[in-house]
């Protein structure tokens, strides 16, 4: 049956596409070929920016042609960046495999949940969108686990060793999107792209839902990320750089269980309460543990991952449930184009922050700042009382 053959084919791609034995470390090495933190942030920021650039045709492609056919794209692009990055000659190379993969991850975003959306409509089993997902995401946090367990050879191995094992996982990824199949759900939009746009973007300034819910993942995403992706380098100022990856671990360990239990934590506690309380949660732990600096603030910085999975599954349905059917993924690449934005000027705050006042002090900075999204939460709260 193509329904469960693609859900299986989803799950394993999603699991391979994380599968990056570098990864935990990546900070460490952009920084070190570029020089410093804020040219080593700005590859990530390079990649952010480029996945915006690309958000809305990608999104089209989708949307017009096919859920399969914008998940090849989005396989190769990461297979041929995988590759630059593992090359790594120079800051050059690093940036083209930042903007091959950037192009690759406006391929996914929007495009993937809109793909598993569709596989579940068309077998009238729309219900089980949260149980789905949380699975899919599950396999993606154990991946990142076992890479950052993995990722302590660099005692052993040298970086540019973990590198080259970490393009094999694209190519596996490559090769599982080829063999999905399309579903064909019912679709009526045009075959003008910025008709299509112009539609979607209408549907978020007519929806306030959709606006706070948008405006909250945004900016979450946009500081969230870009300082995920700083924390090894806090990290390393506390412990050896082979054991960077443990903490990782331990995040990606709780973030799995997190996601697999989110099916049965959303029937008993709405989407936008988990959303409430993972945040306050994760503010709270960061800032002590960023405050009292001591050897146990890294494990204190991945408690939060005990309810990262939940929480992000429920955004998706709280998203995924106010799109529409011809622009889910477009709307979605509209939402990912406006995070990766901010994410790319952010990042180059942070670093430059993080150059001149520290990592320590730089991560204080942003977690600051994310608590602006509080105020998109609980005018949610509030519009869901009327």
């Amino acid at each position: 049956m193509s329904f469960d053959r693609n859900i299986k084919l989803l799950r394993w791609h999603s699991f391979f596409t994380d599968f990056s034995l570098w990864e935990p470390l990546a900070i460490i090495y952009f920084s070190k070929i570029s020089g410093s933190y804020t040219l080593g942030l700005s590859i990530f920021s390079i990649f952010m920016v480029s996945s915006a650039v690309f958000e809305l045709p990608t999104g089209f492609i989708s949307d017009r042609y096919g859920r399969v056919k914008a998940l090849i794209l989005g396989s190769l692009s990461f297979l041929i960046g995988a590759i630059f990055y593992a090359i790594g000659l120079n800051y050059w190379f690093l940036v083209f495999g930042a903007i091959i993969q950037g192009f690759g991850r406006s391929c996914y975003s929007g495009n993937n949940d809109a793909l598993l959306y569709d596989n579940l409509f068309s077998t009238n089993q729309i219900k089980k969108f949260e149980e789905y997902n949380g699975k899919i995401g599950s396999m993606s946090q154990i991946a990142l686990a076992i890479s950052a367990l993995l990722s302590v050879s660099v005692a052993i191995f040298p970086l540019s060793f973990l590198l080259w094992a970490s393009v094999m996982p694209q190519l596996i990824c490559l090769i599982l999107s080829l063999r999905l199949k399309e579903v064909k759900v019912t679709n009526n939009q045009s075959g003008n792209i910025f008709s299509h746009i112009k539609i979607a973007a209408k549907n978020f300034i007519s929806n306030i839902n959709l606006r706070l819910i948008s405006l909250s993942d945004i900016i979450n995403f946009g500081l969230g990320e870009a300082a995920w992706n700083f924390k090894s380098a806090f990290i390393a100022t506390i412990w050896p750089i082979w054991a960077v990856g443990i903490t990782q671990f331990i995040s990606n360990i709780g973030a799995s269980f997190s996601f697999r239990l989110s099916g049965r934590i959303l029937k008993k506690i709405s989407a936008l309460n988990v959303l409430i309380f993972d945040f306050i949660l994760s503010e709270i732990t960061v800032l002590l543990a960023l405050i009292f600096v001591n050897i146990i603030s890294p494990i204190l910085m991945s408690i939060n991952s005990l309810t990262y999975g939940v929480s992000q599954v429920a955004k998706n349905k709280l998203l995924q449930d106010e799109f529409t059917m011809e622009q889910r993924a477009t709307m979605g690449s509209l939402n990912s184009l406006a995070g990766s934005l901010l994410y790319g000027i952010f990042a180059v705050i942070l670093g430059i922050f993080a150059d001149n006042f520290g990592p320590r002090n730089a991560l204080i900075f942003q977690s600051i700042l994310s608590f602006s999204i509080l105020y998109f939460y609980f005018n949610l709260k509030k519009r869901s009382k009327l």
